[in-house]
């Protein structure tokens, strides 16, 4: 897949960051954080680019990707109050707190194109699902909600696994019954590392959805 992005090189103190964004909004996607169910709302075009989004952010370990989903049209389902969306390596060592403070600095970005390799993606997607099996497994995603903002703290393998299930909900998502009528169809969901004290796990239910006027939309074979 290519990617047209937008590619910021802020300094916070002595340090370089680099941050990408989509370059054009993701206009009908929607996302709400997890308390501990969250909810993603998108049509096809959002499904496909977060799924490149995810592919992009698995194999760049040294870049923040941010998807500003605060700037889309509100859906008209759901619950909780819509959040931004960040990805980024453990490694790369980023803190919640300070995102504020880096989001600031993102000004004056370049254009440019990159292009997913899709097989190399459900490789390490299917790598992953194989060591899941393990006792000693413990490469899973972690979160977090700060500023408005959902991070998602991965590897190459837990990003590559996500942006697998956001091709499948792109995919198959409009082939499903009653999206024409406008209603979503649940098509898969990202689970989190819990935190301590039990409870309900923390998830986000990723939903396709067709956006309004319905009657531009079409099931593929209908």
């Amino acid at each position: 897949m290519r990617l047209n992005l937008t590619e910021f090189r802020p300094r916070t103190g002595p340090r370089e960051h680099r941050v990408v964004q989509p370059r054009h909004t993701l206009r009908h996607t929607s996302l709400t954080a997890p308390e501990p169910i969250g909810l993603l709302l998108g049509d096809h075009d959002g499904l496909n680019r977060l799924a490149g989004l995810f592919s992009f952010a698995a194999y760049s370990r040294h870049t923040v990707v941010h998807v500003p989903l605060r700037d889309g049209i509100p859906p008209d389902e759901g619950w909780g109050e819509r959040v931004d969306l960040v990805l980024a390596h453990h490694s790369y060592g980023l803190r919640p707190s300070k995102w504020p403070e880096l989001r600031r600095a993102l000004k004056a970005g370049a254009p440019v194109t990159v292009r997913t390799d899709e097989a190399r993606t459900q490789r390490d997607a299917n790598a992953l699902l194989r060591r899941r099996t393990r006792a000693d497994h413990r490469d899973e995603l972690r979160h977090a909600t700060h500023a408005r903002t959902f991070f998602l703290f991965g590897s190459r393998d837990t990003f590559a696994e996500t942006a697998v299930g956001f091709a499948y909900a792109a995919g198959w998502g409009p082939r499903q019954k009653r999206v024409a009528e406008g209603h979503s169809a649940l098509m898969t969901g990202i689970w989190l590392k819990d935190g301590l004290g039990g409870g309900h796990p923390y998830e986000v239910l990723v939903s396709f959805k067709p956006y309004p006027p319905y009657a531009h939309f079409k099931r593929p074979g209908d």
